[in-house]
């Protein structure tokens, strides 16, 4: 069995630390290098019910895409939440490594695995890192379709590829507005309005849109725009990431079992639509793993 320092050298050589942006937190946040680690479990939030998980599950590592301390903190009293999970780690030496927005910028990276997830095909980089003379790393993905399809048939696949949550898909423009190129960006992307108009796509499909930048992006440009949940649009990369370590492994004869968790960590919990008030207001509550193989198996994508 390899040592997490191996292993953690493996992920750095995969999401190199220094091509995150300055404000990010990633890198190893609890761990003895010396530790041998057999079992690792990928997820998107480093919360206690993840952590509990790979108690569970018997993981000696835990990789997530979103930080743990992001500003930093005072304490880890077991008093507070975050404090409580890095007791549970310690006290289970499980490792808890993160990977975000050197993830977001890596070739593959987070953005690469929601185009796959929806079929789509990646042209390039939506805002290329300068450091990359091949200009294939960088935020967000350019993308084209096989075959033109609607804004609403453009949603109704990403509501069907990604995994269930409760505020499914919303979306701004005419429904049936043709779409032949697309960008895309795992995670918040409302700041990244003026280089999806510079790409000249038809759609942007993204996660955390916001009521003025919306607005004034439409009113700018007939662009059509799609929300997901933030969850759901990087959680596909849990399953890139898993893939990458397998072939890892399999290369130094390490022998790692590698899971991606399905537990949903999406916060918000159920939707009640908006009805005529004639009409019954139906609440759904999404608070399950989302629609995929029945194990924990990263070989098990969302249908």
């Amino acid at each position: 069995m390899p040592r997490l320092s191996e292993v953690i050298t493996a992920l750095e050589n995969l999401w190199p630390a220094e091509r995150a942006e300055s404000w990010d937190a990633v890198g190893t946040v609890v761990g003895d290098p010396d530790q041998e680690v057999s079992r690792v479990l990928f997820a998107v939030d480093p919360v206690q019910e993840i952590v509990d998980e790979a108690v569970t599950l018997g993981a000696d590592l835990l990789v997530t895409h979103h930080p743990l301390y992001l500003r930093g903190t005072t304490t880890v009293a077991a008093s507070t939440f975050k404090g409580r999970v890095v007791h549970t780690l310690i006290k289970n030496d499980i490792a808890l490594h993160v990977a975000h927005t050197n993830a977001d910028k890596a070739d593959p990276g987070v953005s690469d695995a929601l185009a796959g997830a929806l079929d789509l095909r990646v042209l390039g980089p939506l805002v290329p890192d300068p450091t990359d003379p091949e200009g294939r790393r960088g935020l967000g993905r350019v993308c084209e379709l096989d075959r033109p399809v609607t804004v609403r048939e453009l949603a109704d696949r990403a509501a069907a590829r990604l995994p269930a949550t409760a505020q499914g898909i919303r979306v701004a423009g005419d429904p049936d507005a043709p779409v032949r190129r697309v960008a895309v960006s795992g995670g918040s992307g409302d700041s990244l309005f003026d280089d999806v108009r510079a790409a000249g796509v038809d759609a942007f499909l993204t996660a955390d849109l916001r009521h003025h930048p919306v607005s004034e992006a439409r009113a700018q440009h007939p662009l059509a725009l799609l929300d997901a949940a933030h969850w759901a649009t990087e959680w596909p990369w849990c399953e890139l990431a898993a893939a990458q370590l397998d072939e890892i492994s399999d290369r130094h004869g390490w022998g790692l079992r590698v899971h991606v968790s399905r537990t949903v960590t999406d916060p918000w919990t159920a939707h009640a639509a908006s009805a005529d008030p004639s009409s019954t207001t139906d609440t759904t509550d999404r608070r399950t793993a989302p629609r995929a193989s029945s194990d924990s198996d990263p070989s098990g994508a969302p249908n």
